[in-house]
């Protein structure tokens, strides 16, 4: 069972990030997260599609959920790897929805398989796996998951 609610985690983004906009988390599962962002024209770039960059926080902000969901408000916790692949064009006129499948929970780092998708959509159009650095103070450090 997940330690934190999707509300629990909004309120830290946005305790963590006032002046940002950020995505909405919208369930919390065993081991999983689902989070979306609304997109429009301020997102996009050349060419009609969305940025690179705007994925890639959502990937970052979504394992970064999934981490916390399991073992607390550890916000200290932090990307120290992030690949992605961009698989297709995302509609400009539909949230970004981003589903964080956590794959590793270790004493230091925890691996995140994140799928991002337009809503209403099934095929991705990008497939992240971030690493995160959990700081050893965390509560339940002394155990490997």
């Amino acid at each position: 069972m997940p330690r934190l609610t999707a509300s629990e985690l909004e309120n830290i983004l946005t305790a963590a990030f006032p002046d940002n906009e950020v995505p909405r988390v919208e369930s919390v599962g065993e081991a999983e997260v689902l989070c979306s962002l609304e997109v429009s024209s301020r997102h996009g770039r050349p060419g009609g599609t969305l940025s690179g960059p705007v994925m890639m926080m959502l990937a970052d902000t979504t394992a970064w959920m999934a981490v916390l969901a399991e073992v607390g408000a550890v916000l200290l916790a932090v990307t120290t790897s992030l690949h992605i692949d961009f698989l297709r064009k995302p509609d400009l006129e539909t949230d970004l929805m981003s589903r964080g499948r956590l794959l590793k929970l270790g004493r230091k780092l925890a691996v995140v398989d994140v799928e991002l998708f337009s809503r209403g959509h099934h095929h991705l159009v990008a497939k992240a796996q971030v690493t995160y650095s959990l700081p050893s103070s965390r509560p339940d450090a002394s155990s490997d998951h």
